[in-house]
């Protein structure tokens, strides 16, 4: 169902206005922390909370994937995480530990940089707008 940028834009025939199609940019992941969030800070921009969160995806594999028979595969993804917005940000670093198991909603966005050896590099991060805490672990620590 994806369509192409021109298909955003529709045109009003009646009036002749011009309206938006909405678009959606929106993302749930589910998984464990895999480091302590840091909080960096550019100079003249906002603070950010960064970690990462690890996806896992199983599936059997085999000719019985409807019966228990054949193997179970698994594939782990990483994903940066970045948080801006200023109460979810202090808590995201505050109470956000490796190993605890979280709920990120957020939106996807794309970027490039240059890495130390002046390679220009290419990064994919969750901009986070919301986190559920899953684990007991925050629990333990108050």
């Amino acid at each position: 169902m994806l369509r192409s940028a021109s298909a955003q834009v529709r045109r009003n025939v009646k009036n002749d206005a011009c309206f938006f199609v909405p678009a959606i940019n929106r993302v749930q992941l589910l998984g464990r922390v895999g480091q302590d969030p840091v909080m960096r800070q550019v100079e003249g921009r906002n603070p950010v909370t960064i970690f990462s969160l690890a996806t896992n995806e199983m599936w059997r594999s085999g000719d019985g994937e409807t019966t228990s028979t054949g193997d179970i595969s698994q594939k782990t993804t990483w994903h940066r995480v970045s948080v801006f917005k200023p109460g979810l940000r202090d808590v995201a670093y505050q109470y956000v530990k490796k190993g605890s198991r979280i709920l990120v909603e957020g939106k996807l966005d794309y970027g490039e940089y240059v890495d130390k050896n002046q390679v220009r590099r290419q990064a994919t991060t969750i901009i986070a707008d919301n986190i559920i805490f899953l684990s007991d672990n925050l629990r333990d620590r108050t």
